[in-house]
This record gives C-alpha cells, structure tokens and sequence, in this order.
C-alpha cells in the first residue's frame, strides 16, 4: 500500500473514534478499559501513519508552531554575538521583564 492509496477519511476516523472511547473510559472511572484502549492506540498502524502525516505535511516550514504555540526567534543580541538560538520559553520570559537577555550590557 503507497502513501497516496491510503484512505485518510477512514484513518482519521479510526483515531478519533479510539480517542472518543479513551476519554469515555476515563469519564466513567474505568482505569483498565481506558489504559487498554490507550495501548492500543499506540500501536495502530492508523495512529502511527496519521503522526507520520501531520509532522511531515501539516507542520512544514521552521515558522509553523509547535505544540506550544510558539515559533522559535532569533534574540538580537544573541544573534549579533554568537548566532545563537533562544528558545521559546526563555523568549516569553525575556518579553514579559521576568528575565535579563543574556549578553546584554
């Protein structure tokens, strides 16, 4: 089976109704329903191409958010001195006045 010859409509289908199953498990109390269900979902087949798909089509390009939102910036200073990267998180902290940027005079 090719990429192309897969049946998107029915993988995502498959996911979700799996997702839907875990989260009523889970709403009902029931632990080992819930952590089979989520055993499961690990190891389909579905689950794994449906990942697969999303990291390499949805999220192309370095200016596409992660998970959390936010896209990794260039620090000028950092970038005028050492060509560096600052993560996102020190990012929020250096814009909200939490944290001095590093190397600044």
């Amino acid at each position: 089976m090719g990429w192309k010859d897969i049946n998107w409509h029915k993988v995502e289908r498959y996911v979700f109704k799996l997702q839907k199953r875990i989260y009523a498990a889970s709403l009902r109390g029931d632990v080992r329903q819930a952590r089979k269900l989520q055993k499961t979902l690990m190891r389909s087949w579905c689950n794994k191409v449906l990942a697969v798909r999303k990291v390499t089509t949805d999220n192309r390009g370095k200016k596409t958010a992660g998970v959390d939102g936010v896209t990794k910036k260039y620090d000028k200073v950092g970038q005028a001195r050492k060509g560096a990267f600052i993560s996102s998180c020190w990012l929020r902290y250096i814009d909200q006045g939490l944290l001095k940027p590093p190397f600044a005079d």
